[in-house]
């Protein structure tokens, strides 16, 4: 007879860990939210919400993020060994535990992440299942799953600004999934999160970010790809 598992086993093809809440959509998380700050980050604060908080070490949450901002898929077996690879690539890291947050979703993290000058935070959800809704960028609601190719557009809250976009969308024969704004006040910055079916090539990214108005354009591809 083998001997006994641990919890970072392997159950299934493609997660390691105890459970897809706690393991697989933490690792999404953490991998979504580097591709908002540009890369993997250099430093990261990250506080675990209701029952991420009271169980985020014994059911392994901790190594599943840390594994996730170094861009490790969920499959990948130096999850187990996440904290000491993070310590030996240089990625300083702080846990925080908020036990009962009524606002938030049972399981909730939030990172805050630097790399470099660039520093961004953001909110994500665990939804059972592996999957995952990451419900705030830098403040904005953005809700959005990582499953499809996203963009996130900081622009000035300016007249047509929605309809122009999507005419742009448009010609890459793209359909649009979701699309959403936010913002923080009238005239102030608003924030558009865009999910699509299909990719949109770099000269339209581009052409996107040279105009004056808008202000970042981030692109997430599905990050399963």
């Amino acid at each position: 007879m083998a001997g006994k598992s641990s919890v970072f086993d392997m159950i299934g093809p493609v997660m390691i860990g105890p459970s897809s809440s706690h393991t697989a959509g933490v690792v999404r998380i953490a991998r979504a939210a580097i591709r908002v700050l540009g890369g993997i980050p250099e430093e990261a604060n990250i506080v675990f919400y209701n029952s991420f908080a009271r169980t985020y070490e014994g059911h392994g949450s901790d190594r599943a993020i840390i594994g996730g901002l170094m861009d490790y898929k969920t499959d990948d077996e130096r999850i187990r060994e996440a904290l000491v690879l993070a310590k030996e690539k240089g990625l300083v890291y702080h846990f925080k535990s908020i036990g009962n947050s009524s606002v938030h979703h049972p399981n909730t993290i939030k990172l805050n992440l630097r790399k470099g000058e660039k520093k961004v935070e953001v909110v994500g959800e665990s939804l059972g299942g592996g999957l995952i809704n990451i419900a705030e960028v830098d403040g904005f609601v953005a809700n959005f799953s990582a499953q499809l190719h996203t963009l996130i557009i900081k622009a000035q809250d300016v007249s047509g600004a929605i309809a122009f976009i999507s005419s742009v969308i448009a010609q890459e024969k793209t359909n649009i999934a979701t699309m959403s704004v936010s913002r923080k006040g009238k005239n102030d910055l608003a924030c558009h999160v865009i999910e699509m079916d299909s990719g949109i090539r770099p000269i339209t990214i581009d052409y996107l970010k040279s105009l004056p108005w808008i202000k970042e354009l981030i692109y997430i591809p599905d990050i399963d790809l």
